[in-house]
């Protein structure tokens, strides 16, 4: 063997054999990190050649004659993660969590271990605790499964060795970026390591029909540690989101190829682990006082379901040459675009403002169907007047003021009359069809600045 030292990219896996200041493959900027390679002789790469390489690979067949697989799934016991998962977890797959140190990510994982661990067996495998830490965190939780196994091992091909002598249902890697493999001579975490590893995990899962859970670090940007490829790899990626200061976490899947990607399960961390939170509409609306200016409702599709959300919204005159624009849980660009169409269409002077808005409960909305409500807080906040507490503002805003028209409008109206409310202000054009609710009023209106006049009228 010999060892050569090559530059590898942390985004995409991109190799150079000298340093560069951006990734010639994905364009990213200073993320070529130094990596010592091992280089194999050229007379071992005979024990590597693949099964195409010596003729060994199966023919093709058309697509009529291949007999679909059946899709196995375990309940965890939890209906959010199910609900993310699209139904539960399916045999053979493998799954990444990612999140901030501390959002509950290895909480969630060892608490459906109690539901499944009644009748499968789970291996939890942690390079970050020995099994003595983890059983007690376990007993605080109270996770008592007989088939739960605990293991803390850092070695790949160990705990690879570990699942094809134990046959689990389920293996919990906790956490990728501690995992090496002994043929690979660079540190563990790096992105060689990242890489190897999970590929490795991914042949295991596939191989003998063990579903994986694989638990990653993020980024100070969010992104999930290592080289972009870790993520094309799995098969779904979970983010566990939230602030660490409020006991609300998300759980958003960015990937799914065995369900939908525009779900998410809402959760509350409390002393004896996560409580799933059935109704987040509820939660995100307690506490809202209803006698400020710049606070609208709005109604976000999450998947199959309704979520209503508070936008908040401050507009104060400037103490600075450039006024300033600050977003929590909407996109700032976005806001930037509301804020130049009020200017322009609805001749707001917002110019010598500075412009705060913010999601309350730490929900983060990428959804245009809240342009209106965020018109409406900024509107209601320079005016200083609060909008009517029982109205819900649904719809997409254009960059010439009109407004356009919005999905599962009807599913929308139904949570919010649920949830008490009387009335919304809703594109005119997707009232077409729409049965609103009994005792609901729907206004349909055309342009933003239609709305403004109805508020100054009300």
């Amino acid at each position: 063997m010999k060892t050569k030292t090559t530059y590898i990219c942390g985004e995409c896996g991109y190799a150079s054999p000298k340093w560069l200041g951006k990734c010639p493959s994905c364009g990213t900027w200073n993320t070529m990190e130094e990596t010592v390679v091992t280089e194999e002789k050229k007379g071992s790469a005979v024990r590597a050649v693949s099964a195409a390489a010596s003729g060994a690979a199966r023919a093709p067949k058309r697509i009529s004659d291949v007999k679909p697989g059946f899709e196995t799934r375990y309940e965890t016991g939890l209906k959010e993660l199910d609900r993310v998962l699209g139904g539960g977890i399916v045999r053979g797959s493998l799954i990444l969590v990612g999140g901030d140190p501390g959002i509950g990510k290895s909480t969630l994982l060892l608490q459906i271990c109690q539901n499944i661990g009644k009748d499968k067996k789970i291996l939890y495998v942690s390079g970050e605790e020995s099994e003595g830490q983890i059983k007690l965190r376990a007993e605080r939780l109270g996770v008592t499964a007989q088939g739960l196994y605990l293991m803390s091992e850092t070695d790949a091909e160990t705990i690879i060795d570990c699942i094809n002598e134990l046959k689990p249902d389920i293996v919990i890697i906790d956490s990728i970026q501690t995992i090496n493999r002994a043929d690979i001579s660079s540190a563990p975490g790096s992105v060689p390591q990242v890489r190897e590893a999970t590929n490795a995990f991914m042949r295991t899962a596939k191989s003998t029909g063990t579903a994986m859970f694989i638990v990653g670090h993020v980024t100070k940007e969010g992104a999930i540690a290592g080289p972009r490829v870790l993520e094309h790899i799995v098969d779904c990626v979970l983010y566990f989101e939230g602030d660490r200061q409020l006991t609300f976490r998300i759980l958003r899947a960015v990937k799914n190829r065995f369900g939908s990607t525009n779900e998410i399960g809402v959760f509350e961390m409390l002393d004896t682990g996560l409580r799933e939170v059935e109704n987040p509409s509820m939660m995100l609306l307690e506490g809202r006082n209803t006698d400020i200016s710049g606070s609208a409702i709005v109604c976000a599709m999450e998947g199959s379901r309704g979520v209503m959300a508070e936008v908040q919204s401050l507009v104060t005159p400037t103490g600075f040459g450039n006024p300033r624009r600050m977003a929590h849980g909407i996109d700032l660009y976005r806001l930037l675009l509301l804020i130049a169409v009020l200017e322009k269409r609805a001749k707001m002077n917002l110019s010598n403002s500075d412009v705060y808005l913010n999601v309350a409960g730490g929900l983060k909305i990428d959804e245009t169907a809240a342009d209106l409500g965020i018109c409406a807080a900024i509107a209601a906040s320079q005016a200083d007047v609060p909008l009517p507490p029982d109205m819900v503002f649904i719809g997409e805003v254009g960059l010439g003021g009109e407004l356009r028209g919005v999905a599962q409008l009807e599913k929308r109206l139904n949570e919010a009359a649920k949830l008490g409310f009387k009335s919304a202000i809703v594109p005119k054009r997707s009232l077409k069809g729409v049965r609103t609710p009994d005792g609901f009023a729907a206004y349909g209106i055309r342009t933003v600045s239609e709305m403004i006049n109805m508020l100054r009228r009300k």
